[in-house]
């Protein structure tokens, strides 16, 4: 099998001939990957090949005006949506952390006069050849398409949450704003692939590690009908749908099921009812698994065989029937040591094979 067939495979609950791999990971265990393989700093394509990855992204570059100024006397860089990003230093590394929160007091007037990106000022003419770059690969465009995360990162996480327990129209204007730019954006993307892009990957945060982050009543009224947007303009292209959701969040995966979403991503196993074999029990055969290896566990703090180990154990549970793909829970983290991250995918190779 090619990357392609392999991943559409199991999203269609089949064996393929092995289980399709996945990377993710932050810039510090990245580019140490890439000097263990004496690959260039920007050699990204190099790097998923030695690592036997199925996935490739395509994304339209925004062509248009700088619409946020940054603040440098501050370190402070500004995107497009004007979300305030600041470098954290950590132990290991660092983050470019969310900050300022510019939206967090902004009444409606102010949020529908907040520049945002124009659907129009991305240039969707370089996805063919996207597609044909890496043409036998499975195909994915990922966009957040989310409520809470984004809105959070420029009203501040608890006036997000706050926004949809009390209907604030500012917060819920906020949300409805973006997600009639990130559809536009969905549809032009996937027109542009022509049938070439398989997987929309898209977003929303639903859990603690022990519980759900919003009541079921919340879920159903602003949330899920918004993922049926997504879900129901991806399937018009024939595409799939994988949500990554991260923490306790399998309490929603009957409603995923329900609206149409073919893949939950990444799969925390610490946290409540996300264990690969409870997941495997009670969704398996209805949604495919991306994730499950965890950042927080053997690969950051383990030996090279305990991370053998733990990689082949999860293989084993989730493999049987289809419906897995091999990758880290979010992203590896810069704490990783590298030599366990080769050990990581060393064992899908190894483990993987049906």
């Amino acid at each position: 099998m090619n990357a392609k067939e392999r991943v559409l495979t199991a999203f269609a609950h089949q064996e393929p001939d092995r289980v399709p791999v996945n990377y993710l990971a932050n810039s510090g265990i990245d580019q140490r990957l890439k000097e263990h393989f004496g690959l260039a700093s920007d050699d990204s394509e190099g790097l998923r090949q030695c690592l036997g990855v199925d996935f490739r992204h395509v994304w339209p570059p925004y062509v248009g005006p700088k619409l946020h100024e940054d603040i440098p006397e501050r370190g402070i860089k500004v995107d497009r949506w004007g979300i305030h990003r600041r470098w954290v230093e950590h132990g290991s590394g660092g983050y470019w952390d969310f900050c300022d929160f510019p939206l967090r007091d902004a009444d409606e007037e102010t949020v529908a006069n907040w520049p945002m990106p124009d659907p129009d000022l991305f240039d969707y003419s370089v996805i063919p050849a996207q597609c044909k770059e890496h043409k036998g690969y499975a195909m994915c465009f990922m966009v957040h398409g989310d409520l809470i995360n984004e809105n959070g990162m420029l009203r501040g996480m608890d006036q997000a949450l706050m926004d949809l327990v009390v209907d604030d129209p500012a917060g819920l204007l906020l949300a409805s704003r973006r997600l009639a730019i990130e559809l536009e954006m969905i549809r032009r993307v996937l027109e542009a692939g022509n049938g070439s892009i398989d997987i929309l990957w898209i977003g929303e945060d639903l859990g603690t590690q022990d519980r759900p982050m919003v009541s079921p009543e919340i879920f159903e009224k602003h949330i899920l009908p918004r993922k049926e947007k997504l879900v129901n303009l991806a399937k018009a292209y024939e595409a799939k749908v994988m949500i990554h959701c991260c923490g306790s969040s399998s309490w929603a995966f009957e409603d995923f099921i329900r609206i149409g979403i073919d893949a939950a991503d990444t799969l925390q196993p610490e946290a409540k009812d996300m264990a690969p074999a409870y997941l495997k029990k009670t969704y398996g055969g209805r949604l495919a698994f991306h994730g499950s290896i965890s950042t927080a566990g053997p690969v950051s703090f383990g030996t090279v065989a305990e991370v053998d180990e733990y990689c082949r154990n999860t293989l084993q549970i989730m493999m049987p029937g289809g419906g897995y793909c091999f990758a880290p829970t979010h992203e590896l983290q810069d704490n990783s040591p590298t030599e366990n991250v080769l050990a990581m995918y060393e064992a899908a190779r190894k483990y993987g094979v049906y």
